[in-house]
């Protein structure tokens, strides 16, 4: 595999650390930086900030966005008989939270990509442990390789 620049070892570091929840040492030793340097972007880019943000899952968000849709169609259907119709702001809210929805419903990010990775390689782990490690080394090079 070809050396991967500054900017991309840090893209794939700040993926491995905040998506994958690597320590800054494992991350460090995956992307072939230093330690420091790796902790220098965590602090700089405020990626432990990120890191817990993203506990919110993709399934918590789509449920908070199907909770406020049917809250907001209560809403319309407790108006008196005669306005039970959205106004143009409702509307509006209506199709961007139907918007967001199929967004979140459809999207396969790269942060899905390594999740699916760790379950499989968690998997082929617990019975073959040299197939799950030279497996790692593959799945780093593709995700290396999809950043760029």
């Amino acid at each position: 595999m070809a050396e991967l620049s500054i900017k991309q070892k840090k893209e794939w570091a700040k993926t491995l650390y905040v998506h994958q929840q690597l320590s800054q040492k494992e991350t460090a030793e995956k992307v072939n930086v230093s330690a420091k340097t790796i902790n220098q972007w965590v602090n700089k880019e405020s990626w432990d900030t990120l890191r817990v943000s993203l506990v919110l899952t993709k399934e918590q968000q789509l449920r908070n966005i199907y909770a406020q849709l049917n809250e907001l169609t209560t809403f319309i259907q407790a108006k008196a008989e005669g306005k039970r119709f959205a106004n143009s702001s409702e509307a509006d809210t209506i199709s961007k939270l139907s918007k967001a929805a199929k967004d979140l419903e459809t999207e396969t990010g790269i942060s899905e990509i390594i999740e699916t990775f760790k379950l499989f390689t968690n998997w082929l782990k617990s019975f073959d442990l040299p197939k799950a490690q030279e497996l790692l080394k593959l799945q780093d090079d593709f995700i290396a390789s999809r950043i760029k």
